[in-house]
């Protein structure tokens, strides 16, 4: 039996880039374009009505911009992967893209492969950062700390077999096949992480392992291979 194609929203203010999207992804018989969206409003709408598995997300849009959409987006639907698509590379725009839950970040001069593969990378749940973004992120999380500790409740063993894994790209389906635990589990672990981190997403999670050594680059398919 096939296995089901990949639901995408498409979220842009301009119908053209929508138009070349939308036929880009139609050559690809895992993908599938669900619906589009005009702005972020309509976005957040949509993501209700359609449950996609991607969201393609501009930013710059009216009505409500991609960062706030995003955020409520991924607040109410956890399990829908929003990749930014964007022209604006600049450090007001991607910090606040990933704090919001944003699990990748790609510019639109990015070639086609790229964005087919940052899709099918962020389905699984794995991070994708186009290479100059993932640069500044990476230079960001170097600078030293400009208050007090992350956390004060350190995490447990298994929550740092749990980030090094969520490092490495696996789902949670993976994580808990490798760790012989429910997904439930998972699940409840990754939340932890989060909260006791005070990190939004699982690209900060992975950025965090990065640098704190926690797990090398080399580790990292979704950074690596952009």
């Amino acid at each position: 039996m096939d296995t089901l194609p990949i639901r995408v929203l498409l979220t842009d203010d301009h119908a053209i880039v929508r138009k070349g999207v939308r036929a880009l992804l139609a050559t690809e018989r895992d993908i599938q374009v669900v619906g589009e969206a005009s702005n972020g409003a309509e976005a957040v709408a949509q993501a209700e009505a359609l449950c996609p598995d991607v969201i393609l997300m501009d930013l710059m849009m009216p009505t409500l911009d991609g960062i706030e959409a995003t955020r409520q987006i991924t607040a109410m639907f956890p399990s829908v992967r929003v990749i930014v698509l964007t022209s604006f590379a600049a450090d007001e725009k991607v910090f606040p893209a990933i704090k919001a839950g944003a699990l990748g970040y790609l510019l639109k001069d990015s070639g086609p492969e790229e964005l087919i593969r940052a899709i099918r990378q962020v389905y699984r749940g794995e991070p994708s950062l186009e290479p100059s973004i993932a640069r500044k992120v990476l230079l960001e999380l170097a600078q030293p700390p400009k208050q007090q500790p992350l956390t004060a409740n350190p995490l447990t063993e298994r929550e740092f077999d749990v980030l090094r894994l969520i490092a490495k790209g696996c789902s949670n389906k993976e994580i808990a096949l490798k760790l012989s635990v429910s997904d439930l589990t998972v699940r409840t672990h990754v939340s932890n992480i989060l909260g006791k981190l005070h990190l939004a997403s699982r690209t900060q999670a992975a950025l965090y392992a990065l640098q704190k050594g926690i797990t090398s680059l080399e580790d990292i398919p979704a950074i690596r291979d952009s």
